[in-house]
């Protein structure tokens, strides 16, 4: 079957076209704006890229057209398939219709930490000999790809509670139907679509209500959000995850960066993790990982070794090189908590030494300014700031940089940003480039401008 795939350089669209040409489709895809990792991903499966969504980029032989949640009515290639009468589907249901039938799925969702714990997931399924198949919402260092088939029963999804097309405005992972469901954390974002915190909280028990009687729920037990939940109903057993010992699965930090933890059961400790992953966070995501491999009868402890040759996912404080002694970041920013997470496990590990931030408010709640008086407040290890404020973000940057303790400014764009960071970057420091989007490509084009200066 030949397929189009509009809004394929997203990375949700980008691993259903992986997976679609693993099982043997002929695939094409189009998109606004098409960038590393995505990109990149695609060129090497050899899937034929067009710019922009104009109705001529569909092939007229395409048999299936697969429809990415950022377009709506009004586009000119959505109008041209309904017009014509063409057969379309949502990425979920392709996925849910043509992969995960037959299969074991485990489900990771929360507002933040997802394609990471995703990832540490499939690895350590992987770790176990499992063979995996997987979808994360990223390109997995340890695997050189954001999706997979798999020869195995499992496949790990990263489940996201955007919506899911123009034409289906339920949360992507109802579409899924997992045997375990990792539930992360709860907090309020995507404001274009959800008017407030508990409309997203429906949606996860719309999630909770399909996860069956012999599977389970992995829940942050710190979480009063999520408590709230399983308040509604839940017919599922549940095992909670966190700091407190009392909890069924527990951690304790034995290095503060969260590099070193141990890791409890029902109060038995199984062991210790030795990773190069950060940040309090990261335990948690890794210790939620954990907990859903022993739910489908891995034991742990034979595993957790293998978390110290773990390598991640691209863009999650990703070290992208150093130059004139300056260290250099690309991390996947879209909310105040996972920035303020992060910066605080880099803080941990580089103690004393400066850390200076880049950041693009470039998600749909940042750019509608959701949550712009949380911004500040996440950004307050930081010892300097440059904050992106592009003429058409609709709200007052400038607030949030008087907000912010110590060096802070704003530039109209990236040419500004770059030569503002080279102004304020002196050896030792640790420069963060934070963005859900291609940022101009900013961090290789200020690392090129300090080599080229070294």
């Amino acid at each position: 079957m030949k397929i189009h795939i509009l809004g394929i350089a997203g990375t949700f669209m980008g691993g259903v076209a992986a997976l679609a040409r693993e099982l043997g489709h002929e695939v094409e895809g189009s998109d606004q704006a098409i960038y590393p990792p995505m990109s990149t991903q695609l060129e090497n499966l050899g899937i034929a890229l067009a710019q922009g969504y104009q109705a001529r980029n569909i092939s007229p032989d395409c048999e299936e057209i697969v429809i990415g949640n950022a377009l709506s009515r009004g586009n000119d290639a959505v109008e041209a398939v309904l017009d014509e009468g063409r057969r379309y589907t949502s990425g979920a249901q392709w996925l849910s219709e043509r992969v995960l039938p037959g299969r074991d799925t485990l489900a990771v969702a929360g507002t933040h930490g997802k394609t990471t714990t995703t990832t540490i997931l499939t690895y350590l399924l992987e770790a176990a000999g499992r063979s995996p198949g997987f979808l994360i919402g990223g390109v997995a260092e340890d695997f050189g790809v954001s999706a997979r088939v798999g020869q195995g029963r499992e496949f790990v999804v990263e489940a996201d509670e955007y919506d899911t097309a123009f034409f289906d405005k339920r949360s992507k992972f109802v579409h899924y139907r997992p045997l375990v469901a990792i539930l992360n954390n709860l907090e309020y974002d995507h404001a274009d679509i959800f008017p407030d915190v508990a409309a997203i909280q429906r949606q996860f028990h719309h999630l909770v209500r399909t996860v069956p009687r012999r599977g389970r729920l992995i829940v942050n037990g710190e979480d009063a959000r999520l408590a709230e939940v399983l308040a509604m109903g839940c017919w599922t057993p549940v095992e909670r995850f966190g700091f407190d010992p009392a909890l069924e699965w527990s951690a304790r930090l034995i290095r503060e960066d969260g590099s070193v933890f141990a890791v409890s059961h029902r109060g038995r400790e199984l062991g210790e993790v030795h990773w190069p992953l950060l940040g309090r966070h990261n335990v948690l995501n890794g210790l939620a990982a954990l907990a859903a491999v022993n739910a489908v009868d891995v034991d742990p402890a034979t595993v957790m070794p293998a978390l110290a040759r773990f390598r991640s996912v691209k863009r999650r404080l990703e070290v992208i090189g150093e130059a004139d002694g300056i260290t250099l970041y690309d991390d996947f920013a879209h909310h105040p908590t996972a920035i303020h997470t992060t910066l605080e496990g880099l803080r941990a590990k580089v103690g004393d030494a400066r850390i200076v931030v880049a950041m693009e408010p470039r998600s749909n709640s940042m750019r509608l300014g959701a949550h712009a008086d949380a911004l500040a407040p996440s950004l307050a290890l930081a010892d300097a700031v440059v904050f992106l404020h592009r003429p058409e973000l609709p709200w007052d940057a400038g607030k949030v940089v008087d907000a912010i303790r110590g060096d802070a400014r704003t530039v109209p764009d990236v040419e500004a940003l770059i030569a503002a960071l080279r102004s304020i970057a002196r050896p030792g420091d640790h420069v963060v480039f934070m963005s859900n989007g291609g940022f101009d490509g900013a961090p290789r084009r200020f690392l090129a401008a300090l080599r080229e200066t070294a």
